[in-house]
């Protein structure tokens, strides 16, 4: 078991997002098939645009999963009074699959910050069994995340990671066609 990472109580995650928590889980996220999500590392939206993929390296098929995306900093990270922005919600992932083999929930919507660097934040939590999860967002501004997974008997994360992301320049996007 390993410890929750520092990165994640530098980035602020541990703390305005999610409480304090051990690593039980491992779980890799990767973008356009080459692009690890690693705790702090820089994405452009272009990057980010399409869903990713989402591998819950551990657990068996017996044990299912809640994956969820937020960007803690709604509209800006100044003024964050949307906190937080549902960016996905997947439920009854098995262990040892990926997020493709869960119950999506909340469709995936690509990150688009106008304003500042936004974290954006992925938690992946155990389900005590298949189809527990009931009680869905009826919105994705002010999510919460430790709300929802009070209510739904989720308890804390068993894996999370986050990466940052800016609005392009329109010289970048026009290098990028």
């Amino acid at each position: 078991m390993k410890r929750v990472c520092e990165p994640l109580i530098i980035g602020r995650v541990v703390g305005e997002v999610l409480d304090s928590f051990t690593q039980a889980q491992d779980m890799e996220v990767t973008y356009n098939h080459d692009k690890h999500v690693f705790n702090g590392r820089q994405f452009f939206p272009s990057v980010v645009a399409s869903k990713p993929k989402v591998n819950v390296l551990s657990g068996d098929l017996r044990s299912f999963f809640t994956l969820v995306m937020t960007d803690p900093d709604s509209p800006g990270p100044s003024d964050p009074y949307l906190r937080e922005h549902l960016h996905w919600l997947v439920t009854d992932i098995p262990g040892s699959t990926d997020a493709s083999f869960g119950k999506e929930e909340v469709v995936y919507e690509a990150p688009l910050p106008n304003i500042g660097i936004h974290r954006f934040v992925f938690a992946l939590f155990m389900q005590r069994a298949r189809r527990t999860v009931v009680a869905l967002p009826t919105a994705r501004d002010r999510f919460n995340t430790r709300r929802f997974a009070d209510e739904n008997g989720l308890g804390v994360p068993v894996a999370a990671v986050y990466f940052n992301s800016q609005k392009e320049t329109a010289a970048r996007r026009r290098r990028m066609v």
